[in-house]
């Protein structure tokens, strides 16, 4: 299998994707993009960077004449404009100019702040993606999509800036902890759902190599989620009309994780959001009983939660009226006709949503 794959749409962005079991090949890959850079920054968290910045450093030192390395604090609380402030404090200070590039080292927060910054310093310089967690891999470091989260609200301020190149090390999953790699799955199973219901089920059938983290095995999966997440951007790169299938699971999702205060990973509520939505689905009579739950029940063998308790389902409802992808106050919805066939609908009612947050809501299981 090929360790490389091409995003490309003409006229507006083109770059590879690789795959490779360390950076050893980061500076020969850098180098094919003929840049000019004399400085490269790397943008890390505190938990990544003492993990492989160094390693990091090391393999571009032929790269640039200058290699920084700035670190924020972890976590989804820290994707924000202050740490976006702090990081253009540090760019000026070390007189950063246009021909230079960022690096971002880690998840998908890593990811999209340093994205968005490099969107808007200098008005737009070249950044590179080295996503080290799966979700990042397959998901959030593909596709161009930046932003930062503004006042709990998430990824509220962003810009849509396509990375130069994404180098995926896959042996930084070996560090990767358990619930950090669950989180990624629930982006996994939703790549599957929206596009190629055959890649869904060969998802299922490898379930054990896939939680033994069986090297092949994660190369191909991860390959064909990038796949289907390149094709249908390509399509749509600022999201007018496809791209939105991307959001299988995020309207619910997202309101859930806001309402957590970020607190449940982002891949568990999107899973949450997924079984939401093909709960609808179901009683929309799209997907048959036996479908609908094997979607909920794949949750449990991937680590995935299949309900949230603290919350109030009404409090969740109001969470998803502050979601930025609506039109004239309609939510675009993702809802599933058949498994690996997703289609976006405006006209999914308050009652069938409280209907479906209610499902998932564990406070009111015993109630039943």
């Amino acid at each position: 299998m090929s360790k490389q794959m091409r995003v490309y749409r003409e006229g507006e962005f083109d770059y590879q994707i690789v795959w490779e079991e360390d950076f050893s090949h980061l500076s020969e890959e850098i180098k094919k993009l003929n840049l000019t850079c004399g400085k490269i920054c790397i943008v890390s968290d505190d938990k990544v960077a003492p993990l492989y910045g160094a390693q990091v450093k090391d393999a571009l030192i032929s790269s640039a004449g200058q290699i920084d390395l700035f670190t924020f604090p972890a976590g989804e609380e820290n994707k924000n404009l202050d740490t976006v402030k702090d990081l253009y404090t540090f760019l000026i200070e070390n007189k950063y100019g246009r021909k230079d590039i960022l690096i971002a080292l880690g998840g998908g927060v890593t990811g999209d702040l340093t994205g968005y910054a490099a969107a808007t310093y200098l008005r737009g310089i070249d950044f590179i993606q080295i996503p080290t967690t799966l979700l990042a891999q397959v998901d959030s470091s593909v596709g161009g999509k930046t932003g930062v989260d503004f006042n709990q609200y998430k990824n509220m301020i962003g810009a849509f800036h396509q990375p130069r190149l994404v180098y995926m090390n896959l042996n930084t999953l070996k560090t990767l902890p358990d619930d950090q790699f669950a989180s990624g799955m629930g982006e996994v199973l939703k790549s599957g759902l929206i596009r190629d219901g055959k890649f869904y089920e060969w998802t299922i059938n490898h379930m054990s190599e896939i939680q033994e983290r069986i090297y092949p095995v994660l190369v191909k999966m991860i390959r064909k989620c990038c796949e289907i997440k390149s094709a249908v951007v390509e399509s749509d790169p600022t999201e007018q009309g496809e791209r939105a299938l991307l959001n299988l699971g995020h309207t619910i999702g997202h309101a859930v994780e806001k309402q957590m205060n970020f607190k449940l990973l982002h891949g568990h509520c999107v899973a949450l959001g997924t079984i939401a939505a093909a709960y609808i689905s179901f009683k929309r009579e799209y997907l048959s009983t036996e479908e609908f739950y094997e979607i909920r029940d794949m949750n449990v063998g991937f680590d995935l939660p299949i309900f949230f308790e603290g919350l109030s389902s009404r409090d969740v409802l109001e969470a998803t009226k502050s979601d930025k992808k609506m039109i004239n106050g309609q939510i675009k919805f993702v809802l599933l006709k058949k498994i690996g066939q997703a289609y976006i609908d405006t006209t999914v009612t308050d009652d069938e949503m409280m209907d479906a947050i209610n499902f998932i809501n564990g406070d009111l299981i015993d109630g039943e």
